[in-house]
């Protein structure tokens, strides 16, 4: 099944080419009530507008769980190690849904960049278990593109952490639904593509990871988790940061991401000024 949140926030599910309504106030809702009855309401696919499609309580955002990636990072340098189970809360205020604009804050930052990664909704609150019972925590899979601004990432890392990098507003393009495990019957067996204007960018394979998903949500169950709480599980290779030419690839306004994982779907965001978001030039340039 796939779970929506469209126009106004109503909640529903795909079923063909329409959308049928459920009673429900909103997708956390949903989790924690373990579901939701139908209203008798459809309204065509093609005449709905996706938003995101779930604001949880808590993103909780891990990282160096695809080793290729800190193998990347190594190539070229990058200034800090990407050490396995790093971990940290992602501002939900910065989502956004399908075809919603990344706005580049262009005095904020130089070097915007993409990370395509499979992010896992959480079905029920719980804490403190192992990844034997974790498959009972999964409500569905979502894409996640994690965008973040390298040069304030760098500066960040030298204190240990980062965080401010990842959250700035529109940061956190989700969607463009929620598929349920029925139709996902194996998470590590997914194709995983990112493309910036069309050009493949990212390209890898949910295999890869050197965890397994019931091991990471075990992992971090500790924080205790909340119904409808989001969970990443990191990017693979192909940032641009870490590219030798990382100059010419990293995101401007005017180019199109489309952040697709097999089974789920596709994740298009176009990457704005901060002329056309706000309506006004970006403030004066804060260097880092």
């Amino acid at each position: 099944m796939k779970l929506v949140t469209i126009d106004e926030g109503r909640v529903g599910r795909v079923d063909g080419d329409d959308v049928v309504l459920l009673d429900v106030p909103d997708m956390r809702t949903y989790f924690e009530r373990r579901g939701a009855p139908e209203t008798g309401e459809r309204r065509p696919l093609s005449a709905v507008r996706l938003r995101a499609p779930i604001v949880p309580r808590k993103l909780i955002h891990t990282a160096g769980n695809f080793r290729e990636h800190a193998e990347e990072s190594k190539r070229v340098g990058w200034s800090h190690d990407i050490a396995p189970w790093i971990v940290f809360f992602q501002n939900v205020d910065a989502i956004v849904g399908p075809e919603e604009p990344v706005v580049y804050p262009e005095h904020l930052t130089e070097e915007l960049d993409y990370e395509l990664e499979l992010a896992v909704v959480i079905a029920k609150e719980g804490a403190h278990f192992g990844p034997e019972e974790a498959a009972d925590y999964i409500g569905g899979y979502v894409i996640f593109n994690d965008i973040t601004a390298r040069d304030i990432q760098r500066r960040e890392m030298k204190s240990g952490v980062f965080s401010f990098c990842k959250a700035i507003d529109t940061f956190c393009p989700l969607g463009p639904w929620i598929v349920t495990p029925d139709e996902i019957p194996d998470p590590h067996d997914l194709a995983m593509e990112l493309r910036v204007n069309g050009e493949p960018r990212q390209e890898s394979h949910s295999s890869r990871m050197s965890v397994t998903i019931p091991e990471i949500i075990a992992h971090y169950s500790p924080l205790g988790y909340s119904a409808g709480d989001v969970l990443s599980t990191g990017t693979v290779s192909g940032v641009a940061g870490f590219s030798p030419d990382a100059a010419s690839l990293y995101l401007r306004p005017g180019d199109v991401m489309e952040a697709e994982i097999e089974r789920i779907g596709v994740l298009r965001n176009p990457v704005i000024s901060w002329q056309e978001a706000h309506g006004k030039p970006a403030p004066a340039r804060v260097r880092w």
